[in-house]
């Protein structure tokens, strides 16, 4: 496979000495002098860097470290980028960016299908590749930050700070309510069991006491209690949260 990038410029050696707060990213492809190039590239623009020659090396990083955003060839040996993207769509919201040397529109098409975030044809401008990057990250950031506020009528579930508020004023939560909460928050319209709950809230087993702080918790939350919207029960399991 050709480099893919045009006039890579020339940057400064890769140095371990880095601020952690930047951006991770995986660099996916089995041309070594590309991956290079493109490490030190990348490096020089603020970002982290690891990179991988196949799937299965990818595979083997992607498990041990929470990175930011893929940079994923297509043409890859054996298991192919267009492969690995979906595989990783059916668990993982990692950002990905592909890279190929096809340009027919139905093979971005089916990148973009499978999940990739984004599609840059080799070769490609340097520059162009860290615009992408940029923007990829930036919406992720906002899809993130939209993920971390869940609505529940007038109400607002803060999950970064743990705290519920109506309007701008924080509402008043016991211990028990909060951790009760949290826990159903972690999988919203997701039915959770009553011993997960027990032994998320760290009420040693004690059902009842689950039962005991959803009533509770309904009445701050529900419009009314005895019909409640947002905090249903789920007959025979346990209960679930209905954010709007």
């Amino acid at each position: 496979m050709t480099a893919g990038a045009r006039d890579l410029p020339t940057v400064s050696p890769y140095t371990d000495a880095m601020d952690t707060t930047e951006p991770h990213l995986l660099v996916v492809d089995d041309d070594a002098r590309l991956r290079e190039l493109l490490r030190r590239y990348l490096t020089d623009q603020g970002f982290r860097v690891t990179t991988a020659g196949d799937a299965a090396e990818a595979r083997r990083k992607l498990s041990a470290i929470a990175f930011d955003l893929l940079v994923l060839d297509v043409m890859l040996p054996g298991e192919d980028g267009l492969a690995l993207t979906a595989s990783l769509r059916a668990g993982s919201r990692i950002p990905i960016l592909l890279l190929t040397a096809k340009t027919e529109t139905a093979d971005r098409i089916d990148g973009l299908e499978r999940g990739a975030d984004d599609y840059l044809i080799k070769p490609f401008e340097p520059r162009e590749l860290v615009l992408r990057i940029r923007n990829i990250l930036q919406r992720a950031a906002s899809e993130a930050e939209r993920r971390a506020v869940l609505r529940l009528g007038e109400y607002r579930l803060d999950l970064r700070r743990g705290e519920l508020l109506r309007g701008d004023e924080p509402v008043r939560l016991t211990g028990a309510e909060q951790s009760l909460l949290a826990a159903l928050a972690s999988q919203p319209g997701e039915p959770v069991s009553r011993e997960a709950l027990a032994e998320a809230t760290q009420m040693g087993g004690n059902l009842r006491a689950v039962d005991v702080q959803v009533t509770r918790l309904r009445r701050k939350i529900e419009r009314d209690p005895r019909f409640p919207r947002y905090l249903q029960t789920v007959r025979g399991t346990g209960y679930v949260l209905k954010p709007d």
